[in-house]
């Protein structure tokens, strides 16, 4: 698994979408899955290394001799363990496809019109910046806008963890 997660990622994220959604319907079904699939990847490498670095402390070592079982050593020794690292994962994964699904929407390989989409909105108003038309302005400030609160949200809840 490991090996083909390696091969994956290899491929860099945006080709990779653009040739699998060139060649399969421009649907949202296809657009999640493919987006799923390759942040999956990271998630997967992140979570990987953080349970491989926990699994050899000695307090997994000390549940592991007195007889523990696997679930239980997952649920209550490596897990509550590795939240912080995964929980910053999440915020930045949430953001990477944000970010990802704009810039497939404002290439027109995103979400199709008659749905909305920021990617979609600065792409449809990207001629009116020239004359000081602030349209395409407003779906990027929400972009980093959104990008900041999640951030923060995320920051949140590693301090209250």
């Amino acid at each position: 698994l490991s090996r083909l997660v390696d091969l994956l990622m290899s491929i860099p994220t945006l080709i990779m979408g653009l040739v699998v959604l060139s060649v399969l319907p421009s649907n949202l079904v296809t657009l999640i899955l493919v987006m799923g699939i390759l942040d999956s990847t990271r998630v997967y490498r992140l979570s990987r290394a953080v349970a491989v670095d926990i699994n050899v402390m000695d307090y997994v070592e000390a549940a592991k001799l007195r007889g523990e079982a696997s679930g239980w050593i997952i649920f209550r020794e490596i897990l509550p363990n590795a939240l912080s690292p995964l929980v910053s994962e999440l915020g930045l994964r949430f953001i990477y496809a944000v970010l990802f699904l704009s810039t497939l929407s404002f290439l027109g390989l995103g979400v199709q019109p008659p749905d909305a989409d920021w990617g979609g909105m600065v792409k449809e108003n990207k001629d009116g910046i020239v004359f000081g038309i602030p349209a395409a302005l407003i779906p990027a400030a929400a972009i980093a806008a959104l990008a900041i609160s999640v951030n923060l949200v995320a920051d949140w809840v590693l301090n209250r963890t």
